[in-house]
């Protein structure tokens, strides 16, 4: 649309005098720009508002070019608004006006800000007279809202909120994230990877007492001195009294003579049904000691039962097993050492000796004291008594050798000290009539010697028992004649010896297969013949239920000792009463099981 080369006053609703004054001042030369005034809007107060439109002249031989609005608004000067945002033109690609055309002269420029966008003709300030109504009406919103937006300060509160969460930000500090843990899964471990004993008692540290030794000694505890020891229970704050009892009953029972009737087998039959008439009942089970049974003896008396057994921290405990009071069992700690071997003297059962890997002791209940008999600077594992009034034992050592003690010698001394060969020994037997011979059970060696033979070095066995693979836990004769030689192997075997001659080699009578897979946590197996029964033995067993297991010396099973509700655990020492039918299995929590009829 071209736009007027002039433009006029349009003096409505004016007065006369103001008429004249704007006709006077208004330009009337070549090239001047005329006012003329919108209509159809008036000032405040009812007047009509006077709108001003600049429009530049044509030039002679000068045409003006169209251009259009493409983007933002720049200065009035450099082509952008008063907001700040550039104005952006370009060439129209319509038609250019023919020469002379009053659009074809003129000059750059920019709107008039004050510009309402009407289409009354009237053109920009500057020349930019191709702009439509509606685009000069929009950019006159758009200059208004900057100059709104503008004295708000809006981008001065902006920017000073941006230092002040810039800064906030900067004097935290951030904690690191803890790593997530995942969760392990939990392993189940038994008692003996967790050092517990079966009962629940946390085990005492252990080390070996010396190399070899196969022993273990207790830390942080005071060691037992030499010497001789009264006899006084573990905790010195109990009771007196009921110790009292105990060693009352100790006294009593020793003194009452047993009978000196002929020691005879029963048939089979009768033995079986006395092993039938044995029972156990929770009231015949009973902790004894605190720790793990290493051996046990049993009085001789007939009038009740009466046991002792010692564990592997030493102690010993003396249990009334009918009596159902308080007074029932005491312990002692005579001992620094696992007590591996102990007897009550056949000729005065007043007295209990046991043997620890430091001495040899005798428990005389007379004096209330644990004498010292022996004590030596090498590991012991078992003795055995060399006549039948019990005043001299052979005794063994863990290297191997073997000493003679006679009890009615002074001091503490031995009488003789030999090697016989073995690597280790763990047990010493005596034959029960042929006092001069004795079974030495080793690493994988069962030999027997003559003990009236015997010298410092290169001792010969009388008999050599053939066959084992693996070390042999124990070997004993046989109780009434002698004639018989059960060992226990860890190869997993229980072999019965034929020892009536005592040739060079003796011959395998029978062979068990048993397994003696007892570990580290376990008492091994000792095979331990009845002495009311001359051709039938008493060993532990690994199988479940937990029983005890009678063997005949041919390898026939003659009766298993279980109870479901009370015996659940592994019983690997035993020991069986010389005239009545009673049997006591001990545990590796120091719990002793006896049947009885």
């Amino acid at each position: 649309m071209a736009l007027p080369q002039t433009g006029t006053l349009e003096p409505e609703g004016l007065s006369p005098r103001t008429q004249q004054r704007m006709q006077e001042s208004t330009p009337t030369g070549p090239g001047q720009p005329r006012l003329s005034p919108q209509r159809g809007e008036r000032r405040a107060g009812g007047a009509q508002q006077l709108r001003v439109l600049l429009t530049p002249m044509a030039v002679a031989g000068r045409r003006m070019p169209q251009k259009r609005l493409l983007g933002a608004y720049g200065g009035a000067a450099e082509g952008r608004a008063p907001g700040g945002k550039r104005l952006c033109l370009e060439p129209s690609p319509e038609p250019s006006p023919p020469p002379g055309s009053p659009a074809a002269s003129g000059s750059d420029g920019v709107l008039d800000a004050d510009s309402d966008g009407s289409d009354g003709g009237d053109a920009a300030l500057d020349g930019y007279s191709q702009l439509s109504a509606y685009e000069r009406k929009r950019l006159k919103n758009i200059t208004e809202n900057a100059k709104f937006f503008a004295a708000l300060k809006l981008h001065k509160s902006a920017a000073r909120l941006y230092q002040i969460t810039t800064k906030r930000q900067s004097r935290v500090t951030k904690r690191d994230k803890p790593k997530k843990v995942e969760d392990e899964t939990v392993r189940r471990r038994s008692m003996r990877l967790q050092r517990v004993e079966p009962s629940g008692i946390p085990m005492p540290e252990m080390m070996p007492a010396q190399p070899g030794a196969g022993e273990y000694v207790r830390l942080g505890e005071p060691q037992v001195p030499a010497g001789p020891l009264p006899m006084v229970q573990e905790d010195q704050m109990e009771n007196s009294k009921l110790m009292e009892e105990l060693l009352t009953t100790w006294m009593r029972i020793s003194e009452m003579k047993a009978n000196d009737t002929e020691k005879r087998t029963p048939g089979l039959q009768r033995y079986q049904d006395s092993l039938n008439s044995m029972v156990l009942s929770e009231d015949n089970i009973k902790k004894v000691v605190k720790y793990r049974v290493c051996s046990m003896a049993i009085h001789p008396s007939e009038s009740l039962i009466f046991v002792a057994a010692g564990d592997k921290s030493g102690q010993i405990g003396l249990w009334n097993v009918d009596c159902k009071s308080e007074a029932a069992a005491c312990v002692f700690i005579p001992h620094s050492y696992s007590v591996s071997c102990m007897h009550f003297s056949p000729f005065n059962p007043a007295h209990l000796l046991s043997l620890s890997s430091e001495s040899l002791r005798c428990g005389d209940v007379t004096k209330a004291v644990f004498d010292e008999i022996w004590r030596s600077e090498e590991n012991l594992s078992s003795f055995d008594f060399l006549e039948d009034n019990a005043s001299t034992a052979i005794v063994g050592h863990w290297d191997g050798d073997v000493a003679v003690v006679d009890r009615r010698t002074p001091g503490t001394s031995s009488e003789l000290s030999a090697d016989i060969g073995f690597k280790r020994t763990r047990t010493v037997h005596v034959h029960p009539v042929n006092k001069q011979y004795f079974v030495a059970a080793g690493s994988v060696d069962v030999c027997i010697y003559d003990v009236r033979y015997l010298k410092p070095k290169g001792n010969k066995p009388v008999s050599s028992l053939k066959g084992h693979t693996k070390s042999v836990a124990s070997a004993y004769f046989s109780p009434v004649t002698g004639n018989r030689v059960v060992t226990v192997c860890a190869d997993d075997k229980l072999r019965i010896y034929d020892t009536t001659s005592l040739s060079p080699a003796v011959t395998v009578l029978s062979t068990v297969s048993h397994n003696n897979n007892t570990g580290r946590w376990l008492t091994r197996f000792r095979a331990i013949w009845d002495p009311k029964q001359e051709d039938c033995f008493v060993v532990g067993s690994m199988a479940r239920p937990r029983h005890i297991e009678v063997f005949q010396d041919t390898g026939k099973l003659l009766h298993t000792f279980y109870n479901l509700n009370c015996l659940a655990s592994v019983c690997s020492i035993n020991v069986v009463h010389p005239s009545k039918n009673v049997l006591v299995g001990g545990n590796s929590s120091g719990r002793l099981h006896v049947f009885k009829e």
